[in-house]
């Protein structure tokens, strides 16, 4: 089926452009003679935008191993809602992807329940321990995207060592969780900061993260290894990977958007503020927003990371670490970054711009890890994209996410872009007034 897509506002090398477009089977063509073509439908997109589908290279799908938090299935469902047409998921399952045996039941799963592209992220360690014995790298490296122990850093310098030089030769990259036990202060669960001290709080040190961040990247630089830094929460974490660009580290960077829109004194005592690393101070927030605006920071992501409501019940002491994005990550950031500046209130102006975010939602996230799909909308491109609605406000409401997960930040916030339709490979998979599509 042929399909025209008239006056869309269209993200392509050149910016935004409004176009005309032409999906042909899993194809997305230029096409400035609609009236002269037998396209078998034609739909009038004035005043919504047409961008390539959102890829997220850190979430958690928990199947197999923890099917009651999420599952492929209603993952993919989440992140084709979001706007999402690849994801890559990390490796805290189990059977932990450390052997191709443990890897094989994620990848048969994907093949029968998602709906959109997924990538497995293998583990560095087996049984993603952080230190021992080193996975089966050189078995998995070809059904992998990158190799992780996210949740925890590996410990031991040598080991890291050892690892890199294999998943290098291996021709994949590490992308690295980050996080010194030794600093950790038993107990922590938000910053060691103002709050904290507020509340009798144990917190969670800057340097738990900032020191192996710059032990990795000094490994990384040693052997000329591609470097990948997760989830970053510090200031002294920026300026380290700020440093190591200008000397020509191969090192590349992401945050999420509640590092950047919230700051310790925004908790409360409750679960859903509880994650890992934790939400920081006002001055890590500054230089995490000027960390995307010059290019240190490289990519948006969620760490889409759902719990059962009870285990996010427990208040900031007990709770299990982590919140879901899919569903509001977009929606979110062009509210608080492109429409506000979260450091300047009062302004006028947005943080960052539309194309700046599509950069670092869509086109950065495909070039660093190497993911297939349009970068940009292009002629002859494949047909992964999504339609949106960038006048469309409204509030969040978790009980409206086809994730399992439903603890979030932005239950009850105002935000704005609302997804209209999501297509992979062509096929629409998404439709704000259908929902899911599950024949696609």
């Amino acid at each position: 089926m042929t399909t025209i897509f008239k006056n869309a506002r269209v993200f392509t090398r050149n910016g935004l452009e409004k176009l005309n477009i032409l999906l042909d089977g899993h194809i997305l063509k230029f096409d400035n003679n609609p009236q002269n073509n037998d396209a078998q439908e034609i739909i009038d997109l004035d005043g919504l935008f047409l961008f390539p589908g959102f890829a997220d290279v850190h979430v958690h799908f928990r199947e197999p191993g923890f099917s009651y938090k999420e599952t492929i299935k209603t993952g993919s469902y989440a992140a084709a809602h979001g706007g999402y047409t690849a994801v890559c998921t990390m490796p805290n399952l189990k059977p932990v992807p450390s052997n191709l045996q443990g890897l094989q039941k994620q990848i048969d799963i994907i093949k029968r329940d998602a709906i959109i592209n997924i990538y497995p992220v293998g583990a560095i360690t087996m049984n993603q321990s952080g230190r021992g014995e080193l996975s089966n790298i050189e078995e998995i490296a070809p059904y992998v995207i990158a190799f992780s122990d996210d949740g925890k850093g590996v410990q031991n310098e040598n080991l890291m060592l050892k690892a890199m030089k294999k998943i290098k030769q291996a021709g994949k990259f590490i992308t690295a969780h980050c996080e010194v036990e030794s600093e950790l202060l038993p107990g922590g669960c938000i910053h060691d900061g103002e709050y904290a001290k507020i509340h009798g709080h144990k917190g969670i040190n800057s340097a738990s993260e900032y020191l192996e961040v710059e032990r990795d990247i000094k490994l990384a630089e040693k052997i000329g290894a591609r470097f990948h830094v997760c989830h970053v929460s510090t200031k002294e974490s920026v300026e380290i990977i700020r440093k190591a660009k200008k000397r020509g580290v191969n090192v590349t960077a992401e945050t999420a958007p509640h590092y950047l829109i919230f700051t310790d004194m925004d908790l409360k005592d409750d679960g859903k503020w509880k994650m890992n690393p934790p939400i920081r101070s006002y001055e890590d927030r500054s230089a995490l927003l000027s960390g995307i605006k010059d290019g240190t920071i490289d990519c948006i992501i969620t760490d889409h990371a759902p719990h059962s409501q009870e285990e996010k019940s427990r208040g900031l002491n007990n709770s299990a670490f982590g919140i879901v994005g899919l569903e509001s990550c977009f929606a979110a950031m062009y509210k608080n970054l492109v429409m506000h500046d979260p450091e300047n209130p009062a302004s006028k102006n947005g943080a960052i711009t539309l194309e700046k975010l599509l950069e670092l939602m869509c086109v950065n996230p495909r070039k660093i890890f190497n993911i297939p799909g349009p970068k940009y909308i292009e002629d002859n491109c494949e047909a992964d994209f999504v339609i949106m609605d960038l006048n469309r406000a409204y509030k969040v409401d978790p009980e409206k996410f086809f994730s399992m997960g439903k603890s979030t930040l932005f239950d009850g916030m105002e935000v704005q872009g609302e997804i209209v339709s999501t297509y992979v490979s062509g096929v629409k998979i998404y439709d704000r007034e259908k929902g899911i599509i599950k024949n696609a």
